[in-house]
């Protein structure tokens, strides 16, 4: 069938095995084709095509509820309920999403682009289904990865406790975005060799309602061998002992297996976990074959080859130059160990591990954990780097503030997709680390013009003894600037002017500081002179250049590729209002609003973050400044 003509799901009701079977080839060479011109998350779709097929017979979407964790597998889902047709705008600017949207689609009950949120939210559903009194199901979908995050395991001892009728299926991949780690990791390994755990009870409870019960004496020696029996083949029963019902293994491939526990777990009181085993990447052999999970998210690729096609890189990446300069400082101090929740890959550390195996600590999907473990560190004197993406480290504001700040604890993060990020949308937009950082006691953060600065950053942050320091940077690819062989230390508070002007001051860093360059230029030749400030240090600021402005009567413009409540441009204004200072500032950067997806180019020029729209703003403060006659 051609799927962009599908409508809704409803049509799977009537399909049998053999049509689900050729429905789901369809669907993995649509995928495959889609994806390799725009890329997307497709190892991760590839494996969950029988189970969403499965779950959309079996149920009746969106009277039942589906909540996919992460929401990165969501494309097939997307495909059934009739998006198919718009999978040549997936995850570009007003296309669709990458993840579920509720806006999209009734079928999108729940948003999500973090993980180990699904469970939570199921529970919420499910109690308004029972104080509503109707009839729905509501069905989570949870990675083995995403099971390890503080926040899933905290619900799922709650669903437990409370009995709730909800059906959590757990798609245990063996791989998040990294391959997984931990004590639950192993317990479910132990689940996946114990394939037979389920016959084998219900044969023993059949064959225990055949004998004559001869009093209360045998039927409890009956109860503790069926006991005994559960133990020995599934080491723990970890979910039964929280109160789940317990199905599985199941195929997660096998359509008729699939249907078939669903449908049993619709029928069972209570909460119910089908353990479904799938293959990430299923159907497409670079993808099923790769280790390294390069797969997981991807570019554009040849489908033939499956050779990735990479853009046009001008430098190195800035996760490789942090990681790079950890290593190089790493063999000169013992001290320093560094922590990433689950982002090894991403974060650009497997050569770090390698150098260093006992110093590097791959905790898992837990920011929290990560968080105050690094403080625990630091308070035996070690050199604690945390590295992590600025919209994981919102999951540890709390350990932030209470772990490591409060006690002024010396540890370092290192920021990654700090900035705009672009196809992976707002969930993932690492806007707002400055503003939940900057006003928190004794931090430090800093942000470097280049890769080259990023480096000395690094370099400088390891050096600093007083507190915690944040250095944030962005995705992708530095400028390809000269690196410095040698390293040097960057005084803690200190900006640098870039270029010399004595109109106007525009205060920027980071990702904004080539486009005030360029603005600078294009200011010159229409007769504005304006003072381009490498504003690195957001805390603390550089307050005897900021006096020096004010002195000199210099209007000034603050420019971030941040949200500017609380932000950069806040804290100058804060700054000007404590010292009395009369000059006229004007803030550019986020405004208060969620950003989408689309490219990071396309996203600027919609919320008037570019060259022309900092030309415009600096003429403005300047015809501000004579028209008033202010500063004479």
């Amino acid at each position: 069938m051609n799927l962009e003509d599908i409508q809704n799901p409803h049509f799977l009701k009537s399909y049998e095995t053999e049509q689900l079977n050729k429905l789901a080839g369809d669907i993995r060479s649509f995928l495959i084709e889609k994806l390799s011109v725009r890329g997307g998350h497709l190892g991760p779709n590839l494996g969950v095509v029988e189970l969403t097929l499965a779950m959309h017979k079996v149920f009746e979407s969106p009277k039942d509820k589906f909540i996919w964790d992460v929401g990165h597998q969501a494309y097939v889902h997307k495909i059934l309920t009739g998006r198919a047709s718009q999978f040549d705008t997936l995850r570009q600017y007003k296309g669709l999403c990458g993840f579920p949207k509720r806006i999209e689609s009734e079928h999108d009950v729940w948003e999500t682009g973090h993980s180990s949120t699904s469970l939570s939210a199921a529970m919420g559903m499910a109690i308004a289904r029972d104080l509503k009194k109707t009839d729905d199901k509501v069905i989570a979908v949870i990675g083995d990865g995403a099971l390890t995050g503080g926040m899933a395991l905290e619900a799922l001892n709650h669903i437990g406790h409370e009995k709730k009728d909800l059906i959590v299926i757990l798609n245990d991949n063996e791989m998040s975005i990294a391959p997984n780690v931990g004590a639950l990791h192993n317990v479910l390994g132990r689940m996946r060799t114990a394939r037979k755990y389920n016959k084998a009870k219900d044969e023993l409870e059949a064959l225990i309602r055949k004998i004559p019960a001869f009093g209360g004496k045998l039927a409890a020696t009956a109860e503790r061998v069926k006991d005994s029996l559960k133990y020995l083949l599934v080491s723990g029963m970890f979910f039964e002992e929280l109160g789940y019902t317990y199905l599985g293994p199941v195929d997660g491939h096998d359509l008729d297996d699939l249907i078939e526990n669903l449908s049993y777990a619709k029928k069972t009181k209570g909460p119910v976990i089908i353990h479904v085993l799938t293959k990430k990447g299923k159907g497409y052999e670079p993808a099923e074959s790769d280790k390294k999970d390069s797969w997981h998210g991807v570019g554009p690729y040849k489908i033939e080859s499956g050779e990735q096609i990479k853009p046009q890189q001008t430098g190195p990446s800035y996760s490789g130059v942090v990681s790079k300069t950890l290593e190089t400082l790493s063999h000169k101090d013992q001290r320093i160990a560094v922590i990433t929740p689950a982002m090894t890959i991403g974060s650009k550390l497997v050569d770090y591990g390698k150098a260093f195996p006992d110093r590097l600590f791959d905790v898992g999907i837990a920011e929290q954990h990560a968080t105050t473990m690094a403080a625990g560190l630091a308070t035996q004197n070690m050199k604690p780097v945390l590295s992590i993406y600025s919209t994981f480290l919102q999951r540890g504001y709390d350990q932030v503030v209470h772990d490591v700040a409060r006690q002024n604890l010396n540890v370092l993060f290192t920021i990654d997709r700090s900035g705009l990020v672009g196809a992976d949308g707002e969930t993932h937009q690492g806007v707002f680390d400055i503003a939940f950082l900057r006003h928190i006691p004794n931090m430090v953060l800093m942000m470097g013009k280049d890769e080259n600065e990023l480096q000395h950053m690094v370099y400088s942050a390891l050096k600093y003894e007083d507190g915690p320091i944040a250095i944030r940077f962005p995705r992708g690819n530095g400028t390809g600037v000269q690196m410095d062989e040698e390293f040097e230390n960057i005084p803690i508070g200190s900006w640098e002017v870039l270029k010399e002007g004595d109109d106007v001051a525009i205060l920027t860093f980071g990702t904004t500081i080539p486009m005030a360059l360029e603005a600078w230029e294009i200011l010159a030749k229409s007769g504005v002179s304006a003072r381009v400030i490498n504003a690195r240090f957001i805390k603390p600021l550089d307050f005897k250049m900021l006096n020096e402005l004010y002195a000199q009567n210099l209007p000034i413009l603050t420019v971030e590729e941040a949200i500017l409540q609380g932000g950069f441009g806040s804290a100058v204004l804060e700054h000007a209002a404590d010292n009395q200072a009369n000059v006229l500032i004007d803030r550019m950067g986020i405004p208060d609003c969620f950003i989408e997806h689309g490219s990071v180019t396309k996203l600027l020029e919609e919320i008037g973050l570019t060259t022309p729209d900092l030309v415009e703003r600096v003429k403005k403060l300047v015809k501000r400044k004579a028209e008033k006659g202010l500063f004479t």
